[in-house]
């Protein structure tokens, strides 16, 4: 994740700059190697619960190519395996261009094990999943609806799963496994 992606100078001297920071460091935590690499969970010293993501523990990478979008009004907006963020600044992953939308309001984390996870970023108006406030890291899922104020996303994704994985020549793998 880019460390200058999710700056807080936009809250100085406002009460909910150390609430964003801390967003942010869980975010940054719940988004780490593992969504790249299938590892789901953070195993540090520093590590605390608070600091984990939704994903289950060790469970492997599941093969398959995935895409996600975000639709808004009819626009289908990419997203990234990664931490994307959602907000009006135009530097924001998904940029949603409405004034009552905070400008980091929320993340979506695509991960490699094939799970999706929304985390609102200390808005000030919160974040709704289906009509319902979030208040931590939340487990979505393709045509769920995002509501950010009064603004309706939906969240889509298509998972196609691969029919088998490449063979490897006989004679290759007799070569590269002798011991000797």
């Amino acid at each position: 994740m880019d460390p200058d992606l999710m700056k807080s100078l936009h809250l100085e001297g406002n009460p909910r700059r150390e609430l964003f920071r801390q967003v942010r460091e869980r975010i940054s935590a719940a988004a780490g190697s593992h969504t790249v690499a299938g590892r789901v969970r953070i195993h540090s010293p520093s590590s605390s619960p608070d600091l984990q993501t939704l994903a289950p523990a060790d469970v492997p990478v599941k093969v398959g190519s995935i895409q996600c979008w975000i639709l808004d009004r009819g626009r289908k907006l990419p997203l990234k395996i990664g931490m994307n963020s959602v907000g009006r600044l135009p530097d924001n992953d998904v940029i949603i261009d409405d004034a009552t939308v905070s400008r980091r309001h929320c993340a979506v984390l695509i991960h490699s094990d094939l799970t999706f996870e929304l985390h609102d970023v200390a808005s000030k108006n919160g974040t709704l999943l289906n009509g319902k406030k979030i208040a931590g890291p939340t487990q979505i899922r393709d045509g769920d609806e995002i509501t950010l104020c009064e603004r309706r996303l939906i969240f889509l994704a298509a998972v196609q799963q691969k029919a088998s994985m490449p063979r490897i020549p006989q004679e290759w793998a007799n070569e590269h496994t002798q011991v000797g």
